[in-house]
């Protein structure tokens, strides 16, 4: 696992925005059963998410149940639109006694007015925490070179220009290349 950036910093809460969906989808494999290119030819992402309580040194948080959902390799969501009641790139874990959780999915496409990103949802009882995760622009540019991202034409929208990113670093996942693809790391850092 690679080591998250941003460890023992407080992760800003941001926006949920109009795509959550409440479901119960405990699942590592946000791919799983899904049909469309835009999902089935994206590049690889491995993501490990470490909750830890900013406060406390940075004690891992056992037992939070950490949602992730992101767009395909063309800016779509799935449950919306024309693939409403379809459950693609989207799923919970269960943060294990190292406050851990992982999941493979693929590279989150763009869509106009947003950086490329994954949003994140970090509960348990008495906690509520909603954020996004961005990407490093140089990978972003070289993955969405390439199809089935590349159908979606011009990118306008990077990080410097997100209204919601806002230049928080700390939002930055760590990333690197693997056999497939890609592996990212990030750290929540919760107050509880």
């Amino acid at each position: 696992m690679l080591e998250a950036m941003g460890a023992c910093v407080l992760s800003p809460a941001m926006t949920e925005g109009p795509f959550f969906v409440d479901g119960e989808l405990d699942r590592s494999d946000l791919t799983a059963g899904a049909k469309h290119a835009a999902v089935t030819q994206g590049v690889p992402l491995a993501l490990d998410i470490a909750v830890v309580d900013a406060r406390s040194g940075c004690a891992p948080l056992a037992g939070v149940r950490v949602d992730i959902w992101h767009a395909d390799a063309h800016g779509e969501y799935s449950d919306v639109g024309a693939a409403r009641g379809e459950r693609f790139l989207r799923g919970y874990q269960v943060t294990d006694a190292q406050g851990k959780v992982a999941f493979r999915t693929i590279y989150p496409g763009w869509y106009p007015g947003r950086a490329i990103h994954i949003h994140v949802k970090a509960r348990r009882a008495g906690l509520d925490f909603t954020s996004q995760l961005f990407f490093d622009e140089a990978v972003s540019e070289k993955v969405i070179a390439a199809a089935p991202y590349d159908a979606r034409g011009t990118r306008f929208t990077r990080n410097a220009r997100d209204g919601i990113f806002r230049g928080r670093s700390a939002l930055l996942v760590d990333l690197a290349p693997s056999a497939s693809g890609y592996r990212a790391a990030a750290t929540l850092g919760l107050a509880v």
